[in-house]
């Protein structure tokens, strides 16, 4: 009986296969893509438990267990490091997060096509530059003795500040600098998903009486929430792999007690001492949190009755 069902199933898996076989054919790339680049390199993880030596390579290299991890953690570097990719990574689920949900709410509220259109244009405009462009122009505004931020203090009296040097400023810099070029395009997901949301759903709650302050709270977020809830399981899985163009770009050793991260860490301990296993077991630890991050998440929004990833 068993066995009979089992046939039955591959039966109709050759069926539809068969059926739709070209579909499945422009997965090829997308599956290769992920084969080369996100399951491969796993193998690569495996130098986090070896002392790694070039010439033996990984199947020759002796097997020294926990001996890398060790030496992170004795390292208070690293232990710094990871406390402020922790720190920055909650401060981006707090702030960088639902800025562009709050975007996405207020161009809703927009009925001028044209400004609508005006202010999406500006918003988006700034993904399209790299970190190293924008971190240039933040430079430039924020430079101590003739950036526009310290000139307009200077014009209010007030003494100027050499942001990028100050450790008390410079996560906020980060997390501002990534809200102002990704707020934009990380609206559009929202945007899309409140331009499907029924107009019979607002007329039954004018009908109602309900005000504007209303129909965002109990029509356009209720229906927001299954959107919201995906991107924010991947957004907080992949949170701790955030920001190293922009991080290696505006920081400096004056601000490395707060401002350095794991991935700014690994690429700065194998400039100095090329050891690629102490590099790789760092890589292993962030990957390890990245994935208790996003199981975290899930669990949360499935208990919260939510659409989950699984």
């Amino acid at each position: 009986m068993l066995k009979k069902s089992w046939e039955d199933r591959f039966q109709k898996l050759r069926h539809r296969v068969k059926m739709y076989r070209y579909l499945y054919f422009l997965l090829i790339p997308v599956i290769l893509w992920y084969v080369i680049f996100a399951y491969m390199p796993i193998f690569g993880l495996s130098m986090a438990f070896l002392d790694y030596r070039y010439s033996a390579g990984i199947l020759g290299s002796p097997f020294v267990g926990l001996k890398n991890f060790r030496t992170l953690f004795a390292d208070p570097y690293f232990v710094q490091a990871f406390i402020n990719t922790f720190i920055i990574a909650l401060m981006r689920i707090v702030m960088v997060f639902p800025s562009s949900i709050l975007l996405a709410l207020l161009l809703n509220e927009v009925r001028c096509r044209l400004v609508r259109s005006v202010v999406q244009t500006v918003t988006y405009l700034p993904h399209f530059f790299s970190w190293v462009s924008m971190a240039g122009v933040l430079r430039l505004v924020l430079a101590e003795d003739s950036g526009l931020m310290n000139l307009l203090l200077g014009f209010l009296g007030m003494k100027s500040v050499s942001f990028l040097n100050s450790e008390g400023c410079f996560r906020w810099i980060l997390i501002f600098s990534d809200i102002y070029k990704e707020i934009g395009w990380n609206s559009i997901v929202y945007v899309a998903a409140l331009a499907g949301l029924s107009p019979v759903l607002y007329e039954s709650a004018m009908l109602d009486g309900a005000n504007r302050k209303q129909l965002a709270w109990h029509v356009t977020l209720p229906g927001l929430a299954p959107v919201i809830s995906i991107m924010f399981i991947l957004y907080v899985g992949g949170v701790f792999s955030q920001g190293f163009d922009q991080v290696y770009n505006l920081y400096n050793p004056l601000v490395y007690r707060t401002g350095d991260i794991i991935d700014t860490y690994i690429v700065r301990m194998f400039k100095l001492n090329f050891n690629i296993s102490v590099s790789s077991a760092s890589s292993f630890i962030k990957s390890s949190i990245c994935m208790i991050f996003l199981l975290v998440s899930n669990f949360i929004v499935k208990r919260m009755g939510q659409e989950s990833i699984y």
